[in-house]
């Protein structure tokens, strides 16, 4: 029984597959001639209408009125970043003497040279270092170039066994006197 229905649907989808592929083949035929496309219609000599805008054109930007120039007055107020105390600076023509004032400043140029005390000298590779106290007993660390004392002594070498510093320097009369100054470490004792 299963065998005979199975038969019977086979042999039905067969014919509807066949008919189905007919139908396919006679409806796409080429051949057909199209059928015309109605013509446009003429337009007659009426009176056009313009249709009316449905709402103005906005722009979405809001218009402001100007602003009025000077809106506050600052000129009777005090301006909070000027300091309270202004310093005026000396004027010196040279620049050498700007810099001898300067050097005149700093603590190491307040003692005469032979008021340090040599402490200590360290040797290396990157040049020879010397370390000094004043009479105050502040320390500072010396390398061959830097000035020292009141008369700005330049020092010209420092040994294992010293100090050599060279102040030059105008006496009474006026003229230019250079002295060799050595700084040597204590004896022990």
């Amino acid at each position: 029984m299963i065998k005979k229905s199975l038969l019977k649907n086979s042999h039905y989808s067969k014919v509807v597959v066949c008919f189905m592929c007919a139908l396919l083949f006679t409806a796409c035929d080429k051949k057909q001639p199209q059928s015309p496309l109605p013509a446009p219609p003429q337009p007659s000599k009426a009176v056009v209408v313009q249709p009316k805008p449905v709402q103005k054109q906005a722009s979405s930007a809001i218009r402001l009125p100007a602003p009025q120039l000077n809106q506050f007055d600052f000129s009777t107020k005090k301006d909070p970043f000027k300091p309270f105390l202004v310093v005026k600076a000396e004027s010196k023509s040279s620049p050498d003497a700007m810099k001898k004032a300067q050097r005149s400043s700093l603590p190491i140029h307040s003692f005469d040279v032979s008021q340090f005390k040599l402490i200590g000298i360290i040797t290396g590779g990157r040049g020879n270092q010397a370390m000094v106290t004043d009479p105050g007993g502040k320390g500072y660390v010396l390398k061959v170039g830097m000035t020292i004392g009141k008369n700005e002594g330049k020092i010209i070498a420092i040994n294992p066994t010293g100090v050599d510093v060279l102040e030059q320097f105008k006496d009474d009369n006026g003229r230019v006197r250079k002295e060799n100054i050595k700084l040597t470490l204590p004896r022990k004792q």
